[in-house]
């Protein structure tokens, strides 16, 4: 049997070096995550536009795209999406916006005139008032919000002639309010931005798209001059009126859309440059380090005087001591014989050890892997299903440590310790997710995990995680226990009767 254990180990870990070694980059200069090549178009070539989900600030729930009463197709084709999509609520479906590769749109009718009921009115005015974004994506980039504002206008000062700043932001707002009534943005302007590739003469170029912005209006359906081929023509910014949206009443709505593409210098390994750079993904980087650096010297500084101050006390303890110096003895000295003496439930602290140690295992080789560039944005999901498998993985080393300790702590029924391990925190974790998820199904929101996906994660978890948990349970319970500093005291020491006021159930 234990030879069988070694050889099952020994796989074990030259399949994870395998796994590491694989994620590793090879010898190409490359930003973005292996097997994410470029998309190259030609002119006139279709550039599918497609939608992801619906998301506020507000609310965090995230709704799909079709949730709300636009223009669908006839059939409906949704994106096979990985684990990561999947729990961060992505629905990536197909739309009715025709985009031409270099080919400028005025304005186009998505579909015909849409009668909202008083339901679907009151629906729209609900994520208009609880201030949700739309998000689009061509090419895998999503749409942003070009954000324009003066620095000098701002403050006040009286020259106002200055470059604006420039911000970006996720996605477009679906409305606006104003004095209590509700505004849909149902016509959207998109400014495409493509870089074109040099070749050598006679082949025809290559198109790459590297920026997708778009410009949201509210206009509305009677200001809309339709004509009979679906072109629209978009009226005057002094004369149109916003659509306005009566939650209490039917209202129609025409959805219309333009395209205008612009040449950029861009390339297209640089093009997730700007939204990486946004207002709300911006890292400070200098704070970061700063924090990082003044915790370590703490720390070090606090290690160096505490270990300076034990190492005699410790070296005291192990030598037979005479009574008045134990009667000499004040604060937390007196206690230095009880310290290490095992707790009543063993197998829960190893237990709570060793998911701790899955935990941090799990977060370093994924801050690894990131710093690579191995999780690139490029990849959507990627970061929580790499996040996932990594869990399930490092289950060998959460039981080892875990393992060893519930030896240390005089623990005897291993197999117990392991399946308390292997199961305690996962458990709890997922009763809360599924207790959250209950209610994310009543709100309909596209955050909430699909039941195959929650089976599927139970199956990763009893026949991934559980397994390497034993495994490295067993061997971790083989080896020997760790050796106190100071000696454990036979007879516990007499805790004194606390006040009522310093009870565990008033504190």
């Amino acid at each position: 049997m234990t030879r069988v254990f070694k050889m099952a180990a020994a796989a074990m870990a030259t399949w994870l070096a395998l796994l590491l070694l694989s994620l590793l980059p090879g010898g190409v200069q490359a930003f973005y995550v292996p097997g994410v090549a470029p998309m190259n178009f030609h002119q006139n070539s279709a550039v599918e536009i497609k939608a992801v989900k619906l998301t506020s600030s507000r609310t965090q729930l995230p709704y799909e795209y079709y949730s709300l009463p636009f223009c669908q197709p006839d059939k409906v084709v949704y994106k096979a999406e990985n684990l990561g999509e999947v729990l961060r609520g992505d629905r990536i479906v197909n739309t009715l916006y025709s985009v031409l590769m270099t080919q400028d749109r005025k304005c186009e009718v998505v579909c015909a005139k849409l009668k909202l009921n008083v339901q679907q009115s009151k629906l729209v005015a609900e994520r208009i008032q609880e201030e949700y974004y739309v998000h689009l994506i061509a090419d895998n980039l999503p749409v942003a919000t070009r954000l324009e504002f003066n620095p000098n206008i701002e403050a006040g000062a009286e020259d106002k002639e200055v470059v604006k700043d420039v911000q970006f932001e996720h996605g477009y707002r679906l409305g606006f309010t104003d004095n209590s009534k509700f505004y849909l943005h149902n016509h959207l302007s998109f400014i495409i931005y493509y870089h074109k590739e040099k070749l050598e003469e006679g082949e025809e170029h290559n198109y790459r798209v590297v920026r997708f912005e778009v410009v949201p209006q509210s206009v509305k359906v009677e200001d809309l001059k339709v004509a009979d081929k679906g072109s629209c023509t978009l009226p005057e910014a002094t004369n149109s009126a916003p659509q306005e949206i009566d939650p209490s009443k039917d209202n129609e709505v025409l959805f219309t859309y333009s395209v205008r593409w612009e040449e950029s210098q861009v390339k297209w390994a640089s093009r997730w440059d700007t939204y990486l750079t946004m207002s709300d993904v911006q890292i400070h980087w200098f704070s970061i380090v700063n924090s990082v650096v003044v915790v370590f010297f703490l720390s070090g500084i606090l290690s160096m005087i505490i270990i300076r101050t034990l190492r005699k006390d410790i070296a005291n303890y192990n030598r037979e001591d005479d009574i008045e110096d134990t009667m000499e003895e004040s604060g937390w000295k007196n206690v230095h014989g009880d310290v290490f003496r095992p707790p009543q439930y063993p197998m829960i602290l190893s237990s709570l050890l060793g998911s701790g140690i899955q935990l941090f295992c799990m977060i370093l080789i994924v801050i690894f892997v990131a710093m690579l560039g191995m999780l690139s944005p490029s990849s959507r999901g990627a970061l929580m299903t790499t996040s996932c498998f990594l869990f399930m993985f490092m289950g060998v080393f959460g039981g080892y440590f875990a393992g060893r300790l519930y030896r240390t702590l005089k623990g005897h029924r291993w197999k117990k310790g392991a399946f308390c391990t292997a199961t305690l925190y996962p458990a709890v974790v997922f009763c809360i997710c599924f207790v959250l998820n209950c209610f994310i199904w009543g709100e309909h929101s596209s955050g909430a995990v699909p039941f195959t996906t929650m089976l599927a994660l139970l199956c990763m978890w009893f026949g991934i995680s559980m397994p390497l948990v034993y495994l490295g349970y067993y061997f971790g319970f083989r080896k020997q226990p760790y050796d106190n500093p100071v000696r454990t005291n036979q007879i516990p020491r007499q805790v004194p009767e606390q006040r009522w006021y310093m009870n565990k159930f008033v504190g």
